[in-house]
């Protein structure tokens, strides 16, 4: 596939490095209330345990620079692919998974936010015209990757324009049960500003979009509920469990090698 002249910074130039900040000292005092809700008791979430063990994938993440390179065969059909981080993360968290994907010789774009600082409806209507342009540029859908808070991204701009996507892949995503489902609730409605019952657009988070949309999920997943992010049949159309964190999703081989299998039968 030809690749078309290389394209603007993918850096949102309104927000730089750090993405849209929003504006913590104007509203701390609700922010911390929010940070202290009380815990409404009716979802179930990872142990402690597994949270802690969350901190041993940073380290791994660190030891892997002195391993030899995984083995990448190359793809039959290369796609075109853009990468969502998740919450609180950049896309440089995701720079050695997305070059795996690229040695397979598919194409691979950030989504142009840079630091994933929560759902604003400012946020996806860029996202979606991101990719609607990407998807223009190269004369063909995408399929969108997210992890974690990125998926619930991906999953929404492939409701709003399923033309422009060719498959949704999701990683560790809590798109499905209560939003409570996860140990990050509190820290996320501090940051984003909103109750997590009350997301900024209108959506259904486990309506499955109208195109193939696969949901990576792990039992040993510190962060977010092992059903949450994998869903129910008619939520998604295909689960697939691996063995890594949270983290593991980001940068680990599993993780890798699965979304490399899937860009395969695209």
């Amino acid at each position: 596939m030809a690749a078309p002249p290389d394209e603007s910074p993918q850096i949102d130039k309104r927000s730089g490095y750090f993405g849209k900040l929003s504006p913590f000292p104007k509203d701390l005092g609700r922010r911390f209330a929010l940070a202290m809700a009380r815990d409404p008791g009716n979802a179930a979430r990872p142990a402690a345990t597994l949270l802690w063990r969350e901190l041993g994938a940073v380290a791994d993440s660190v030891a892997r620079l002195s391993r030899p390179a995984m083995a990448v065969e190359p793809a039959s059909d290369p796609q075109v692919v853009i990468m969502i981080p998740g919450f609180l993360t950049h896309p440089v968290k995701m720079r050695h998974f997305a070059r795996q994907l690229e040695r397979a010789g598919h194409t691979v774009k950030r989504w142009g936010l840079g630091f994933n600082f929560g759902a604003t409806a400012e946020n996806f209507d860029f996202v979606a015209r991101r990719v609607c342009e990407v998807s223009e540029r190269y004369g063909r859908p995408v399929v969108l990757v997210g992890w974690s808070l990125g998926g619930i991204f991906a999953r929404e701009v492939a409701k709003r324009h399923p033309a422009a996507v060719q498959k949704v892949i999701t990683m560790g995503t809590p798109f499905s049960g209560s939003p409570y489902a996860n140990n990050a609730w509190r820290l996320y409605q501090m940051v984003a500003g909103h109750s997590v019952e009350e997301p900024p657009i209108e959506t259904n988070s486990a309506e499955k979009p109208p195109v193939e949309t696969v949901a990576l999920w792990s039992p040993r997943d510190g962060v977010i509920s092992p059903r949450s992010a994998a869903g129910w049949p008619g939520e998604r159309d295909r689960a697939i469990a691996l063995r890594c964190t949270h983290i593991g999703f980001s940068n680990g081989e599993e993780a890798i090698r699965t979304v490399l299998s899937e860009l395969s039968a695209s």
